[in-house]
């Protein structure tokens, strides 16, 4: 009776919880932001991932509370920790850029998170994690190709330009300049202005 009990309850917890996530994202939607923050901060505070995402969505862009990223950080990090993929990216990223702690070990944990959510096919993460193995503290021009092509396949056209990039210059991958122009105009018809630009050139 007790687990039935207690069953019950976390059944109900996370009702809620999705309940006021919903009513959130329909306030956002409505331009309501400051109702939204209070919905998706009731239910992040409850332990729901996906409102927790929310919340720290709000904090770094300033949608309904002030603008505070440290506090995006740590909700983006409570997402992140239950295996939330955009959570992953984002907080890899605040790491990345403000996170606490030495260089090394958050460019470590940075780039493990960046590799999660680049497996669950977020393709911001795949493009900002082939620029990071190009250009980051230890470069490995193979595997940045591999997660830059990933990116452009699902259709960015930054990502791209940068595998043009690499094929003309012969970075992780050998010196091509026919299949380099291939990614530049793939890039330029999708709109990418440097892509243009370096079929001018």
């Amino acid at each position: 009776l007790e687990e039935a009990t207690f069953q019950l309850q976390q059944i109900f917890r996370i009702d809620i919880s999705i309940a006021l996530n919903i009513l959130g994202i329909q306030n956002m939607r409505a331009g309501h932001c400051r109702a939204a923050f209070t919905c998706f901060k009731l239910a992040a505070d409850r332990g729901y991932t996906k409102a927790q995402f929310n919340v720290g969505l709000c904090y770094e862009h300033g949608r309904g509370t002030e603008k505070d990223l440290e506090k995006a950080g740590f909700y983006y990090c409570q997402a992140a920790s239950s295996s939330h993929p955009m959570a992953q990216y984002r907080y890899a990223r605040y790491l990345l850029q403000h996170g606490p702690g030495s260089p090394w070990d958050r460019h470590h944990k940075a780039v493990t998170l960046l590799e999660q959510a680049a497996a669950a096919g977020i393709t911001e993460a795949q493009a900002y994690l082939g620029v990071l193995y190009l250009k980051g503290l230890q470069p490995q021009e193979k595997r940045g190709v591999k997660y830059l092509l990933q990116a452009a396949n699902s259709g960015d056209a930054q990502s791209r330009y940068h595998v043009g990039v690499c094929y003309e210059q012969g970075l992780g991958v050998q010196q091509n300049v026919a299949e380099a122009l291939r990614h530049y105009r793939q890039s330029a018809a999708a709109g990418n202005r440097q892509a243009r630009e370096r079929l001018r050139a």
